[in-house]
């Protein structure tokens, strides 16, 4: 089972779970205007970029780049506008490895810490229940930081802007305490520049962030 699949197994879980936990335990209550939400979470973010890498002239090298998967764990930090809409930023920073493939080539050239901060406003429909449902849209900052390169290889990835969008749910436990089901969208390009530009891609990392966490109210 891969950390996706679990992600779906837990929300179904707690979702079947919470009813019956509400008759033992102090009852879950709905987040409301000015309340905060603090999430740990376990985050698998994967890029199925696929770009090709060209030399300087733009020919074809054969070459495309992949990006490996990463899970780390993250902090989310939610405030409550008012009953329906909060404010939601993540905080966390995950390694990547990047390799270049094509034909019987298949070679790391670069390996990076990402921090990938996202800001999104959520919108929340419900006010009553256990499940806390939302949708959210965002910005994010990609700053890629100590970076290695590999194999003789030098790589340069310019930093930047991207814009994100969000669904998950919070759903109820006991007390202040819920279970977070969350998954975002970026969208990103950056510009990637192999050996002092030898060799470039426009790097299409465009990311999803899949996370399982559990959040506490304040």
């Amino acid at each position: 089972m891969n950390f996706r699949t679990l992600i779906l197994a837990a929300a179904a879980a707690a979702a079947f779970a919470a009813p019956a936990m509400a008759q033992t335990a102090t009852a879950w209550e709905m987040p409301k205007k000015g309340d905060w939400l603090v999430t740990g979470r376990v985050t698998d973010v994967f890029s199925g970029a696929d770009d090709a890498i060209v030399t300087s002239a733009g020919a074809a090298s054969g070459l495309n780049v992949d990006v490996g998967d990463s899970i780390m764990p993250t902090l989310g930090f939610t405030y409550f506008l008012t009953d329906h809409f909060a404010v939601e930023a993540i905080l966390g920073t995950t390694q990547h490895e990047i390799r270049a493939k094509g034909g019987s080539t298949d070679v790391a050239v670069h390996e990076t810490w990402v921090l990938p901060p996202v800001v999104t406003l959520q919108y929340r429909p419900l006010t009553e229940g256990r499940v806390s449902p939302y949708v959210g849209a965002g910005v994010n900052y990609m700053l890629f930081y100590s970076g290695e390169d590999k194999n003789g290889f030098t790589v340069d990835l310019d930093d930047g802007f991207g814009y994100a969008l969000q669904a998950g749910a919070d759903i109820g436990l006991q007390g202040p305490w819920s279970l977070n089901v969350d998954v975002k969208k970026i969208w990103f390009e950056t510009d990637a520049s192999v050996n002092d530009g030898a060799l470039r891609s426009d790097v299409a990392l465009d990311p999803w962030v899949v996370s399982l966490g559990v959040s506490r109210k304040f």
